[in-house]
């Protein structure tokens, strides 16, 4: 199948600048991601492209839709380049949302209805929006902490009349290295950092991504991600680039796997990107013993490790499938990928893989020099994948994109990830450990990671997590699953680990903790230790 994006051409007649659509090109050249969308309007007007419990959308309806909250922003707002707010459920309107403030010529930042006020108006500190988009289900609470920012109501936006002159000359004025989204994570300093991503990062990786899978527009993706968790932008960019359809999956759902698996039966979803603890609990549960994914083809999880067995679970039900372990933080979207191939030896930790197109990994020492093949180093990106920076934070972003140390001949940014990694014999990078749970303890400098690898080939362990009490000198080991003897834990453990690295203290969890995008909660951990 091949797709075409818009060429725009400004032209001048009688003092006045018009702009008018002369031809198409191939996808492979696009710039803006809003030309995906484009693309499928022409091919695909009347397919859904995006539904959720409530509502589906065409590509038609999308573009259109979309057109109009860019017209009504880009006279309220008048600058470019600027955040717009989206304070809206997770829904088909929010993403047209999304794509409006695109065509707007500006960036937006997604803040979900759930988040506590007061994480919200810290955010809003730092980002500072001129614009709210909110509905108005939701416009006394976007009240409660917009300050100086202008409320405006998807009803009012979405009804505005379509000035193609004005978007022509925005579209005109923007690259692809334009700011496309910020979203906030958490900071070591209690201040949520926004990390701030152009239109070059998706573009790149929605290229990679049709070079190594076989997704096409008979392809339905499966959303499960909250839309300010960056694993998201993979279904919404992905239905358009493809000319594919994103379902929302109701998060109702991952609280009970076998009506989430005929819920992805019924509406045919044949490729996803989760976090890995949304499928654990499909594999802890035993929930293909019931019912079993009908069309699922791609398999993808990122955001944490994947448990080998939780991974066997599926393997065993799905052999068919393609199974892929994506990488990256926040500030790298995905940089590297592993593609499960064949058989692979049981116990053995899934690598993170090689990098993506355009993308390089440095295994770097803490004296900024590369170490020898096959030692453990911070893995640090460089490339198409790397972020803009921290919105509105300078100081922070100089500290995390950095001059490239392997040499000063000309500007190369590289961004530290703080991930501890080395490669293993097959050329495949493996994860190990974060930089920061790196102690030293008894006199050994140790990776706590390494602890929690061999903790989760534990048999009727389901989770695990260590932490280390440094008034106690202690390494705590945390776990769910089949509440088991301490000592048979230890004596395990033994048998993998060297004794130094031996937990001194293990607490059985009924559920081990997460937070809002399905990783552990480390820090609630912390304060049980």
């Amino acid at each position: 199948m091949c797709i075409f994006v818009f060429i725009y051409k400004k032209l001048q007649e009688g003092g006045k600048t018009s702009v008018e659509v002369v031809g198409f090109e191939n996808k492979k050249n696009a710039s803006n991601v809003l030309e995906y969308l484009e693309n499928s309007a022409i091919y695909f007007p009347d397919k859904e492209v995006y539904e959720d419990k409530n509502v589906s959308m065409t590509f038609k309806q999308v573009e259109e839709t979309a057109q109009r909250i860019g017209t009504s922003l880009a006279m309220k707002l008048g600058r470019h380049r600027e955040p717009i707010a989206v304070f809206m459920d997770k829904s088909v309107k929010a993403i047209v949302s999304f794509f409006g403030v695109l065509y707007s010529g500006n960036f937006y930042c997604p803040l979900d209805v759930k988040m506590p006020i007061e994480r919200i108006q810290i955010i809003m500190d730092v980002l500072l929006p001129k614009i709210i988009v909110t509905d108005k289900e939701h416009k006394e609470l976007a009240e409660s902490f917009a300050k100086n920012s202008q409320i405006v109501l998807w009803e009012d936006i979405s009804e505005q009349e379509i000035d193609k002159d004005m978007l022509g000359n925005i579209r005109m004025d923007m690259t692809e290295l334009d700011p496309l989204y910020v979203l906030f994570t958490s900071g070591s300093t209690g201040v949520p950092k926004g990390v701030l991503l152009n239109h070059r990062v998706v573009i790149n990786y929605m290229q990679w991504l049709e070079q190594n899978f076989e997704i096409d527009s008979t392809s339905v993706f499966g959303n499960q991600a909250p839309f300010y968790f960056d694993v998201s932008i993979h279904d919404i960019y992905g239905a358009i680039y493809f000319g594919a359809k994103m379902v929302i999956i109701p998060q109702s759902f991952f609280g009970f796997p076998v009506r989430l698996i005929e819920y992805m039966n019924e509406k045919r979803i044949s490729t996803f990107l989760w976090v890995p603890s949304a499928m654990a609990i499909v594999a802890n549960l035993q929930t293909f013993d019931v019912v079993v994914p009908q069309y699922l083809k791609q398999i993808m999880f990122a955001g944490e490790v994947l448990q080998r067995k939780q991974l066997d679970y599926w393997v065993k039900y799905l052999p068919d499938a393609v199974y892929a372990n994506l990488y990256g933080p926040t500030e790298t979207f995905v940089c590297t990928a592993y593609i499960r191939k064949g058989n692979e030896p049981e116990g053995q930790p899934l690598p993170i893989g090689v990098p993506i197109a355009n993308s390089q990994a440095l295994l770097l020492s803490e004296e900024g020099k590369e170490v020898e093949y096959g030692e453990v180093g911070e893995l640090c990106m460089r490339g198409s994948c790397l972020a803009l920076g921290y919105y509105n934070n300078p100081e922070r972003t100089k500290l995390a994109f950095v001059q490239n140390p392997l040499h000063q001949r000309y500007p190369e940014r590289i961004y530290h990830t703080g991930d501890l990694v080395r490669y293993d014999e097959t050329g495949n990078l493996i994860y190990i450990s974060r930089k920061d749970f790196q102690i030293k303890h008894m006199g050994y400098r140790i990776e706590l990671g390494e602890i929690e690898s061999a903790g989760n080939a534990i048999e009727g362990i389901r989770d695990c997590a260590c932490m280390y009490n440094t008034k106690r000198k202690k390494i705590v080991f945390f776990y769910d699953g089949i509440e088991m003897e301490t000592k048979k834990i230890t004596d395990t453990l033994a048998t993998r680990v060297p004794h130094y690295m031996i937990p001194g203290k293990v607490v059985y969890m009924k559920v081990m903790p997460h937070n809002a995008n399905g990783k552990i909660d480390r820090a609630k951990l912390k304060e049980l230790v």
